[in-house]
């Protein structure tokens, strides 16, 4: 297996977008070429991460189209779908295609078309992704992460105050996104006194629906430097892997364990000989804000029942110990779910170059767990500089 390393990345802006699917896969797609500096004529593999282009727009064969339109046409196309964790999935699968000597460049890109659609629509064509036992009564993942929530504040006796403060710092870390679908601040008053939405959550712990893309250019480490000036100026995926836990979340042996999230991070830190206090800044999946407590705990951050203290400490700021959601994650950034896991593939890229501007943190390791559905599966990619 070959050393993989990441060359360029590209975002657009997040948000309520007048494109269509096919215009924001090319919008990101012709920006991480240029970023790279890679002709579309010599791409090996093309592969877009989307969960409902069907659903959502009636668009089906979006990976021919973008090659279509980027001018990439002998590449092989392919569409990567992993639900909510579409993203993370493309990650893995280009990495794999270079990896394993099928492709020498590979671009991914990833995007999702979904504002056009009313709450009440999208958030059916998101329900789909349960299990048909759970479906068929009404059960959606906002009521699975209010029950859980519940029940985590109450076991691990957490200030509800906790789960807000998640939302303060994304949305802070947001105003520093040019790319991010909301760029304001919230105090704790704001998150704490909106409309309840699946209670004990409320309207501010839920990330918005978004349209948006974001791509990313893979090529062998060792060719690496024939694309830039120097070593500093790309990243190494020293560790990458998937994992599924129950399709039925009810089956779960402890709805505050995220099996998934355990093993797919075991797995790549154990790919990247690292530990989790080797990282130095961290991107998860805040779809919303009860999900960065599990994933903090599932990856090693946090004892398990403890996460919301190391948010209280202010551990998790951009001048804390471990800063977590630099983008703003999901909650600020927004979640267009074929693109969040790329996106996050691309904050945590320009972390590693230094290319994330006014929210540059001094990082050498960096993490990206993309969750789908409610831990129903997952990836997990680990980034390394490669100076």
């Amino acid at each position: 297996m070959r050393d993989v390393a990441i060359i360029g990345a590209s975002m657009t802006q997040f948000g309520q977008r007048d494109a269509w699917i096919r215009e924001l896969l090319a919008e990101a797609g012709d920006a991480c070429l240029d970023d790279a500096g890679v002709e579309p004529s010599a791409l090996d593999h093309l592969y877009v991460s989307n969960m409902a282009s069907g659903e959502f727009e009636g668009m089906t064969g979006v990976p021919n189209a973008l090659a279509h339109d980027l001018g990439a046409l002998g590449a092989y196309t392919q569409r990567v779908d992993q639900t909510s964790s579409s993203g993370g999935a493309g990650i893995y699968a280009a990495w794999q295609s270079i990896a394993s000597g099928a492709s020498d460049a590979t671009l991914l890109v990833g995007g999702e078309k979904m504002t056009h659609k009313t709450t009440a629509e999208s958030t059916d064509v998101i329900a789909s992704l349960t299990h048909p036992a759970e479906y068929k009564h009404g059960v959606t993942l906002p009521s699975f992460a209010g029950l859980t929530a519940r029940h985590y504040l109450e076991r691990f006796d957490a200030p509800r105050e906790s789960l807000a403060k998640v939302a303060v710092k994304n949305h802070e870390n947001g105003t520093r996104n040019p790319h991010a679908q909301f760029q304001k601040e919230v105090d704790l008053d704001t998150v704490m006194e909106s409309p309840i939405v699946a209670d004990p959550l409320r309207l501010y712990d839920f990330c918005p629906i978004t349209d948006g893309s974001a791509a990313l250019m893979l090529v062998p480490a060792d060719d690496a430097e024939s694309y830039v000036d120097s070593a500093d100026d790309y990243a190494v995926i020293s560790g990458v892997a998937g994992a599924t836990d129950t399709h039925v979340v009810h089956e779960r042996d402890d709805p505050t364990v995220m099996g998934g999230v355990v093993e797919s991070g075991e797995r790549a830190f154990d790919m990247a000989g690292l530990e989790p206090d080797d990282v130095d800044v961290a991107e998860l999946h805040d779809m919303f804000t009860i999900l960065e407590f599990l994933q903090m705990e599932g990856l090693g951050f946090a004892e398990h029942g403890k996460a919301w203290e190391r948010v209280e400490a202010g551990e998790t700021t951009m001048d804390g110990d471990l800063p977590i959601n630099t983008s703003g994650g999901l909650k600020s950034k927004g979640h267009p779910l074929g693109a969040s896991g790329v996106a996050q593939g691309v904050e945590i890229y320009e972390q590693i170059v230094g290319e994330a501007g006014p929210r540059q943190v001094d990082a050498d390791v960096a993490l990206a767990c993309n969750v789908g559905g409610f831990g129903n599966c997952v990836i997990t990619t680990i980034l390394e500089a490669a100076a």
